[in-house]
């Protein structure tokens, strides 16, 4: 297989691993809101679905990178989404060890930042050199300029509005990138006029 076709070939896998874990975590969902009750117990033990997903996980990945084959890559593609939804739906439980934090926001949150990160990496890795072209004609445009003063003014707003050091750590970190943005346009405008 030559490296265009295996470069075509993993953002599909990956679209195909990140549907088949939403497909997953939205089907434990819906059957845990059904029935509950539902988990398999032996003895002292409760056997929840996160275990189902860890061996979806493991033989996923292990078929990912045992083998040359684009259906056994299709199939662990599959296995590796699958399982992730199954883990990513009991994200809750697994943090605090405690049943009823079962339905805790932190699932949700999770798992909506997954689906976001994952898909983002997706479309950079499609898109990758469409994007650093892109990218280098906006750091060659006033737009650079325009685009680091807002982010910068938003940011230092929000720094001074809060104490909250989640919010004051990506308000930083926005800052530092915006500050960055507006010297990469500074430089460059200096080097065009000498």
């Amino acid at each position: 297989m030559s490296s265009v076709q295996e470069t075509r070939e993993r953002p599909s896998l990956s679209v195909l691993a990140l549907a088949f874990f939403v497909i997953s975590f939205v089907i434990a969902r819906v059957f845990t809101t059904i029935s509950p009750d539902t988990v398999l117990v032996r003895g002292s033990l409760h056997i929840h679905h996160f275990w189902y997903g860890l061996i979806m996980l493991a033989i996923g990945g292990w078929l990912g990178i045992s083998y040359n084959d684009v259906k056994i890559d299709r199939l662990a593609a599959i296995l590796f989404g699958a399982g992730g939804g199954l883990i990513g739906d009991e994200i809750g439980l697994l943090l605090t060890l405690e049943s009823e934090n079962y339905w805790a926001g932190i699932t949700y949150t999770f798992v909506i930042m997954f689906v976001a990160s994952a898909s983002i990496l997706i479309l950079i890795n499609r898109y990758y050199k469409l994007i650093q072209t892109e990218f280098a004609e906006f750091l060659k445009s006033n737009a650079s300029l325009y685009f680091g003063v807002f982010l910068a003014a938003v940011s230092v707003a929000f720094i001074i509005e809060t104490d909250n050091i989640v919010i004051l750590t990506v308000s930083s970190l926005i800052t530092i990138t915006s500050c960055i943005l507006i010297l990469a346009y500074l430089v460059r405008r200096f080097r065009a006029r000498h």
